[in-house]
């Protein structure tokens, strides 16, 4: 059979024609691929002004570094006690029998102490008592490490992070903080009391008016523990105002100021009732003696202590009056401060600073000034930071400038510290000597007896010394004599079992007491103690009867 051809037929295939294919192709690219991500806008700069925790993180190590190597500058300054640490502690040591067991009191410290005794010499006695003087001397470190703290997180609300770790810096490697980290005294506890009231009226400027006055106390036992550090109390208060004057207006301000000034005044008012404490007060601040250092002597001092630190707080006030810009994010908006309110905050800390030069120069006096002048830099190091800031430029442009401000603040820091911490003698020696001589039974004088007092402890007592500045003496034949003729029958009746005089520093009447000696069949020389000092050597005489 014929097969159909016309039924049998497949379709077949037609080739695409050139166009076709073009027009195929054209199409696959036109139609958007799907991608397995989408890249993020990029940000205008690497790294953003926004608090963070790395930066926090990062900031507190830096911190942690500083405090170490403040620790490690106050601990490297070794020496016996000075006459003014034995004289706390051994007060607080009777502070402390008063108040436990009634035993009687013989010192009259509350008379001439230029603090409260019942304060920091009973806390510092009651360390004593455990870890002796070494313990003492930690307190006052553990206070100074507080400051240091402080200063940074006060610093850091007023600028920033690194105007805060740079106030730190400058603060941590000064002679005045590294001396006063060791030594016990008063004034490690003030300063920690009065950098806390500053801290808590710039922590709560933005918070209610009541948490301001949590500042008052502190405030008011920080003039208790020591009665100079009312200078400061004025700082506070302004510091108060115009941080909350920046967040809360001026009205509200001032009221924040007025009501913290008046409850402090209120405190510190009901405590001195009290106490008593007026006369001690007006002897050993308000009307205390003027000496006789001439002005330029306490300038030059104020300078090599605490100029160039000043210096820098100078600079910074300046360049942030000129710009409050505290960011280097490119297109930063923040809430820039007035340049009124920047003037007067760089005027209040950087004054804060002249304070104490200015009431030691009125008296003519350096006694303890390279002490003082560590109250005022506590408040000039949050521009002296900023200084340092501005110095260094955006990103670190110029850290030579803060090197070379580190090295010369800390090799001058170091070794005014070293000096200061060395210009009594070391005592280890006069009490060795003094100890066969020495019982509960005898009378002593000396030109600084609180020293042996505290080194010899039980083996005496405060009541059976008497130093060369006064005396009350009642002679054989009945008759009262002080001054120069008490002491003159007292060593010519062979009234005193031992007389110590320092020849290379004669206090009081030191020097009639000698010629006494000298001139008296009386007393014979046992023995001399030589000793140096930071500033040159001399020697103790031992003056027994014979």
């Amino acid at each position: 059979m014929e097969r159909n051809d016309s039924t049998m037929q497949l379709p077949v295939a037609r080739p695409k024609t050139r166009s076709r294919v073009a027009e195929t192709m054209q199409l696959r690219v036109l139609r958007p691929r799907r991608s397995g991500y989408a890249l993020p806008p990029a940000p205008d700069s690497g790294w953003s002004a926004a608090p963070s925790s790395r930066r926090a993180r990062v900031s507190r190590l830096v911190l942690l570094a500083l405090l170490l190597m403040q620790t490690a500058l106050s601990l490297r300054l070794q020496n016996t006690a000075f006459e003014d640490e034995a004289l706390y502690l051994f007060a607080g040591h009777a502070e402390l029998g008063h108040l436990l067991h009634g035993t009687k009191l013989y010192g009259g410290f509350e008379s001439y102490f230029s603090g409260a005794p019942v304060l920091y010499p009973v806390l510092a006695a009651a360390v004593d008592s455990v870890f002796g003087l070494a313990g003492a001397r930690a307190l006052s470190l553990a206070c100074m490490l507080g400051c240091t703290s402080l200063l940074y997180a006060m610093t850091r609300r007023l600028f920033n992070e690194r105007a805060g770790l740079c106030a730190a810096g400058v603060f941590a490697i000064a002679q005045s903080t590294a001396f006063m980290g060791n030594f016990a005294t008063y004034d490690a506890l003030a300063l920690f009391l009065l950098a806390l009231a500053a801290w808590i009226v710039v922590r709560t400027a933005d918070s209610h008016p009541l948490l301001t006055l949590l500042a008052a106390p502190v405030a008011a036992l920080a003039v208790a523990v020591k009665y100079a550090s009312a200078l400061y109390l004025p700082t506070v208060v302004l510091l108060c105002v115009l941080t909350a004057y920046q967040r809360r207006g001026l009205p509200r301000a001032l009221a924040r100021g007025v009501l913290l000034a008046v409850v402090t005044a209120v405190l510190l008012g009901a405590g001195l009732y009290a106490s008593g404490y007026l006369a001690a007060i007006q002897s050993t601040t308000t009307a205390r003696a003027a000496g006789t250092t001439p002005s330029w002597t306490i300038l030059r001092d104020c300078a090599r202590w605490g100029g160039l630190a000043v210096a820098v707080a100078l600079l910074g006030a300046f360049s942030y009056v000129r710009s409050g810009r505290m960011s280097e994010m490119p297109g930063w908006r923040g809430a820039l401060p007035g340049a009124r309110w920047r003037a007067a905050l760089g005027l209040l800390l950087v004054g804060t600073a002249l304070l104490a030069p200015a009431y030691q120069l009125h008296l003519h006096t350096e006694v303890s000034l390279h002490k003082h002048i560590g109250y005022g830099l506590f408040f000039a190091a949050p521009l002296a930071g900023v200084g340092v800031t501005r110095l260094m430029g955006a990103h670190f442009k110029y850290p030579q400038w803060a090197i070379f401000l580190g090295v010369v603040l800390l090799s001058s820091g170091m070794s005014q510290a070293y000096d200061n911490f060395h210009a009594w003698p070391d005592s280890r020696a006069l009490v060795a000597a003094l100890r066969p001589h020495v019982d509960a039974h005898g009378t002593y004088l000396a030109d600084t007896y609180e020293v042996p007092v505290y080194a010899l402890g039980r083996d005496t007592s405060y009541r059976r010394w008497n130093s060369t500045y006064t005396i009350d003496y009642t002679s054989r034949s009945g008759r009262h004599l002080t001054g120069a003729a008490g002491f003159k029958a007292a060593v010519a009746e062979r009234h005193f079992t031992l007389i110590v005089l320092d020849r290379g520093n004669p206090t009081g009447q030191s020097t009639t007491v000698r010629d006494a000696l000298i001139h008296s069949t009386g007393y014979r020389l046992i023995g001399t103690v030589p000793y140096a000092t930071a500033w040159g050597s001399s020697r103790f005489e031992l003056w027994a009867p014979s």
